[in-house]
């Protein structure tokens, strides 16, 4: 009695676990039938989003999208050398007094400093005696021409009185654009010549553009000589110029003007710059060639020597398809996928494998297809909704 109940509860588990296969087969036939039997999508993990809950999602559409090639490289800082220059003064002489110091933001014609130099007083004093010179020949020549009026004295003197006037003018001329050369404007000359009081002698160097003092090379009393001791460098640190450097795989993809943005990790602003210069030369122990980036610098946050990353924009453009990056996540193996939507309402996850990313764009090399209707914000909600069934 007790082997015919033990052979047919056997019989009776048997039939109930083959029941059981069966009825999963099915359901899984038909959980699988709305997809399509070509889309790579684990149908086991396609699940219902209820109609009101559909509004917190976007979805967007697979498309093909055109991307400019971007080549990837480092560089360095440099003042932008077509703005920069040296504060030259055109006079010996010790230096009297320093106006700036290095960071001092200066306009153009800003005096730097000042040197007390025998230059400028000899040329004050030649300009003095030309403008009296010419005084005594302006009254020579008046009383000259009275006289010849009169018939006291020959046409030949007058004209010799005019002739010494005139040159007298010459002599003012000379020592005046020599004053000039020096600084000494006319405004000073005048008010000189009509207080009756000195000229300065001190002659003051001048920027010669708008900018910041980046560098200052003198101290007070040094003896500086006229034209070769250079004072200051100043430059307009708005721009500057990142020195970049490309293997030779990529130099056939850039060309001048095309647009760059550099990164420092220091800095959370993005700068950006276009390149102004592919060099002529290979280094030989980099085996890469220079590239000059001119690189927008308005808070002047970019300093000399600073290390940038480049990504460079070039204009030879590819066709790929590219999503919202906000719409890819990653699952528990780190593998990247997307939800897709098979049917309305109705969504699964893919794994797709990534490429290139621009922007707010991520490429998609493998996985979707073109037309294909993802979800590009709202991924997060349908994957708590899933982990939670």
């Amino acid at each position: 009695m007790r082997g015919i109940q033990g052979k047919t509860c056997g019989v009776t588990a048997l039939a109930m676990a083959t029941l059981f296969t069966y009825s999963c087969s099915v359901s899984k036939q038909a959980s699988a039938a709305p997809a399509d039997a070509s889309t790579p999508v684990d149908e086991a993990s396609l699940f219902q989003v209820p109609q009101n809950q559909l509004e917190h999602l976007k979805i967007v559409e697979v498309k093909k999208a055109v991307w400019s090639a971007t080549v990837h490289t480092n560089g360095t800082v440099d003042w932008d050398a077509d703005h920069t220059t040296q504060a030259i003064t055109q006079v010996n002489g010790p230096i009297s007094r320093l106006l700036v110091d290095m960071g001092t933001r200066v306009a153009v014609d800003q005096p730097l400093l000042y040197v007390s130099s025998p230059d400028v007083a000899n040329a004050i004093a030649a300009y003095k005696k030309a403008r009296n010179h010419l005084d005594f020949a302006k009254r020579t020549l008046d009383r000259s021409k009275d006289l010849l009026d009169h018939k006291v004295i020959a046409t030949k003197e007058f004209e010799a009185a005019q002739q010494d006037y005139n040159d007298a003018g010459s002599d003012v001329e000379n020592s005046l654009q020599a004053l000039k050369v020096f600084g000494v404007s006319q405004q000073e000359l005048d008010d000189a010549q009509r207080q009756g009081g000195a000229i300065n002698p001190q002659l003051a160097v001048r920027s010669p553009i708008a900018g910041v003092v980046v560098q200052k090379l003198v101290s007070p009393g040094l003896v500086i000589q006229a034209g070769m001791t250079p004072c200051f460098t100043i430059s307009d640190v708005s721009t500057v110029w990142v020195q970049g450097h490309i293997y030779d795989r990529d130099l056939d993809s850039i060309r001048v003007g095309d647009t760059v943005e550099e990164t420092n990790t220091s800095f959370k602003e993005t700068f950006h710059g276009a390149v102004s210069y592919i060099g002529a030369l290979v280094d030989p122990a980099t085996r890469t060639t220079s590239v000059r980036i001119v690189t927008q610098n308005p808070q002047g946050m970019l300093k000399k020597d600073m290390f940038v990353d480049a990504v460079i924009h070039t204009r030879s453009g590819r066709s790929l398809l590219a999503v919202p990056t906000s719409a890819i996540l990653r699952n528990d193996e780190n593998l990247p996928f997307v939800y897709v939507q098979v049917s309305p309402g109705q969504f699964g996850q893919r794994l797709v494998n990534l490429g290139a990313q621009q922007g707010d764009q991520t490429e998609i090399a493998s996985g979707i297809k073109e037309g294909e209707k993802l979800v590009a914000e709202g991924s997060v909600f349908l994957q708590f909704a899933n982990s939670t069934r």
